[in-house]
């Protein structure tokens, strides 16, 4: 199948709605490797699914995003000429999910959604322009004080009767890890899994509060809007401890964090910077963060990608936190 081609599709339909796009087949081919046949049959329903999504809420469809990752998204317009973002995945929880955390977080600082479809798996999001990413700061230390001061102030309580993943169930990754390996850890260090669970374990029982998180909070999914200043996108709305919102973020950017001159010593900073924003023991902020790196490796191992980025990570913050 031809990645110009939308199978499925007349040309005349496509170019009525104006999304005769091509799709890369490093696009195809990943969609197909998370969710084999139902993200092949996913693919071939996309072009009906981005035409519903026009006709329903009146779009005028540019261009798609570049570098597609994980999801069809694309520059739009609505009928009273408001620029936004059209973004469609294959229907599953963390899609979901994204959907509640948006609506959760309406107000704060974070991406507006304008509508949503949980059976379509289709969001519409206003765009933020220039919508330059946190990655793109000059310094490190600045762009660290623009996302602290970010984790400050978007997480709310825990939503009553939410469906939102807990950091507990996130865990299980661990227990399936060693399932998988018959009580062993695989490529993973034996010592570091042990020690990731360990430390696990013991920050949750000294937690003394539960919130919202957004739970993805890195250098690009922070972004500057002309209007509203720096806000936050894609969130996958997780309930945990607030200090965990800090852990994604100091093992980011991928793979510019391990490329800087002493990644140690930009860790020891964005820590002080952390703590002090936020109010956090800088321990704690350290082994959130060598969980959550273990965590990341565990999940590559998972889903079968490479481990070795989010491995260094942790054994960098493994050499601080006991």
């Amino acid at each position: 199948m031809s990645a110009g081609r939308w199978p499925g599709l007349s040309a005349e339909r496509a170019d009525r709605a104006g999304y005769m796009f091509t799709l890369s087949e490093a696009f195809r081919r990943r969609i197909v490797s998370v969710w084999g046949e139902e993200g092949e049959a996913w693919l071939e329903r996309l072009p009906l699914l981005i035409e519903a999504c026009a006709e329903r809420w009146a779009l005028s469809i540019r261009a798609p995003a570049p570098d597609l990752s994980y999801n069809f998204v694309a520059f739009v317009v609505t009928a009273n000429g408001t620029e936004a973002v059209l973004k469609i995945g294959v229907p599953n929880p963390e899609l979901t999910t994204e959907i509640d955390a948006l609506r959760a977080y309406a107000g704060g600082p974070v991406v507006e959604l304008l509508e949503a479809d949980r059976r379509l798996g289709a969001l519409l999001i206003r765009r933020l322009i220039p919508g330059m990413p946190l990655s793109e700061a000059e310094e490190d230390e600045e762009a660290t004080v623009i996302a602290a001061r970010l984790m400050r102030d978007l997480p709310i309580e825990e939503p009553p009767d939410h469906g939102f993943p807990t950091v507990e169930k996130w865990a299980l990754a661990f227990d399936k890890l060693r399932a998988r390996f018959d009580g062993g850890t695989g490529p993973l260090p034996g010592r570091m899994v042990g020690k990731a669970e360990r430390l696990f374990r013991e920050l949750q029982r000294s937690s003394s509060c539960r919130m919202l998180l957004h739970g993805d909070l890195h250098h690009e999914n922070i972004r500057v809007d002309g209007e509203r200043g720096w806000v936050a996108i894609d969130p996958k709305g997780v309930i945990g401890a607030p200090a965990y919102e800090a852990a994604r973020f100091q093992h980011n950017p991928i793979p510019g964090f391990l490329s800087m001159d002493d990644p140690r010593a930009v860790a020891q900073r964005r820590v002080e910077i952390l703590a002090s924003i936020l109010g956090e023991d800088r321990m704690r902020l350290l082994a959130w963060a060598f969980f959550d790196a273990m965590l990341a490796a565990c999940w590559s191992v998972e889903e079968g990608t490479h481990c070795q980025y989010h491995l260094a990570c942790a054994e960098l913050f493994d050499r601080t936190v006991e």
